[in-house]
């Protein structure tokens, strides 16, 4: 089982991890179909500084999504109950970070090869999320999953619009949100599995309010 000592350099670890380190995916980054790829178009500059925004935007989501997981985690370890129950829920919160690095890794790629940049605030997007993570990790297990149901719901809803808003024939984008949109509603169905209860709607309000402020800050800054 794991520490006190242990959970908050776990915690710690993936922190530093996120914000300075390389990100490595264990998957490959979803591939272009051939026959997308073979009529492929090259996009103008202003379709690429549209679509940067916009996997900027996705990057910075995912950096959110390692700090709720990672504080998520550390909530369950620290909490009260039964020690293996505790670890079990916080190494499932955990399985769901790792793909999310997955995203993570794609996302940033995407920005390199479009000429583009992660988003400046990252440090400040990180412990915002961490915090919020960290409340609703304390508020107990079944509000936690709810947390994380209802925190992928909004995301998959954030992906529909950004395949409506890329460029027709950016298909590398494309490829990579349709995998992260498919990643994350499995997350949600597995979080309901686990014992997820429904949020109170004033509380899914706050998180589109703060979802909001995000995306439309991270699209420029």
């Amino acid at each position: 089982m794991t520490s006190f000592v242990d959970a908050h350099l776990i915690a710690a670890d993936t922190a530093l991890r996120t914000l300075f380190a390389p990100h490595r995916a264990a998957r490959a980054c979803p591939a272009v179909p051939d026959a997308l790829q073979a009529h492929a178009q090259p996009l103008s500059d202003k379709d690429k500084r549209r679509a940067g925004a916009l996997m900027r935007v996705n990057h910075v989501g995912e950096i959110c999504a390692q700090a709720l997981y990672t504080s998520q985690a550390l909530a369950a370890r620290l909490g009260p109950g039964n020690t293996a129950h505790k670890e079990r829920l916080a190494r499932h919160l955990e399985a769901a970070g790792q793909e999310e690095t997955d995203h993570l890794a794609w996302c940033k790629q995407r920005l390199d090869e479009l000429g583009d940049r992660p988003s400046l605030l990252n440090p400040l997007w990180f412990a915002g999320a961490f915090g919020i993570g960290l409340v609703a990790g304390c508020l107990g297990d079944k509000v936690s999953l709810g947390f994380v149901v209802e925190t992928e719901r909004q995301v998959e809803a954030h992906l529909d619009g950004h395949m409506d808003r890329l460029p027709a024939h950016d298909h590398a984008s494309r490829a990579i949100v349709a995998q992260m949109k498919e990643d994350e509603i499995r997350h949600a169905r597995h979080a309901q599995h686990a014992g997820a209860v429904e949020l109170p709607t004033p509380v899914k309000g706050l998180m589109r309010l703060a979802a909001k402020v995000m995306t439309t800050v991270a699209h420029r800054i």
